[in-house]
């Protein structure tokens, strides 16, 4: 649950940073934010989260 909330800050601040310098526009924004709201909440789910999961194990194995 951690992960997640990390993961969602990061991304958050990506996507601000993005909007704040141009380089992603309000609309593109919230097809992204809308994609991945709906994404979730597919079968998709599950393979997504492990690999997220793996992901950070291997980083963290490798710091």
């Amino acid at each position: 649950m951690l992960v997640s909330i990390s993961l969602a800050l990061l991304f958050g601040g990506i996507l601000a940073v993005l909007l704040k310098t141009g380089s992603l526009k309000g609309g593109s924004a919230f097809i992204a934010t809308m994609f991945g709201f709906y994404l979730a909440s597919t079968g998709l789910n599950g393979p997504i989260t492990e690999l997220t999961i793996s992901t950070v194990h291997t980083l963290n194995g490798l710091l």
